[in-house]
């Protein structure tokens, strides 16, 4: 059955398929901070253990939330990692070192670039594809990581 909400399939489509790489650069953030978790060493690893288990408990959160918006705006998601490394503008994680600081620097960066992918579309996806649901909904998800790399940023100083 068609999807009848106001906005046009050719941009439903289009939302889909940025939405989909939003995906794949959540899911790689995701497996990135679940790394920093199991992995960080040094005298703080205990705070930074659960410091990076709370990052990874709100990154699955997103990444359900962003899937389901996909549903709603009648397409399927990528769900393979194969998909997700296709997608993501991110990169895979290969440091020598497990240090505390080390995993947060990286992670930083990586949220910022995904701040920044979400700020280039809020109104690609209001003005040009007319869905301000979505607009709205990624405007949320900035929020979010901006105050995650907030406290990311806030160990560094």
């Amino acid at each position: 059955m068609e999807t009848s909400i106001g906005i046009k399939q050719e941009f439903m489509s289009s939302v889909a398929q940025s939405l989909s790489k939003l995906l794949a650069d959540e899911y790689l953030l995701y497996t990135k901070t679940r790394k920093a978790h199991w992995c960080v060493t040094g005298p703080d690893f205990y705070n930074k253990h659960l410091f990076f288990e709370s990052q990874y408990n709100e990154l699955d959160e997103i990444i359900d939330g962003v899937a389901e918006r996909i549903r709603t705006i009648s397409h399927f998601p990528p769900a393979t990692l194969k998909e997700f490394l296709a997608l993501t503008h991110l990169t895979e994680q290969s440091k020598e070192k497990n240090d505390s600081a080390g995993y947060i620097k990286e992670l930083l960066s990586d949220h910022e670039s995904i701040i920044k992918f979400l700020r280039e579309n809020i109104n690609i996806y209001a003005n040009e594809f007319l869905d301000s649901g979505s607009s709205d909904y990624i405007t949320s998800i900035m929020e979010t990581h901006e105050k995650m790399a907030w406290m990311l940023r806030a160990h560094l100083q």
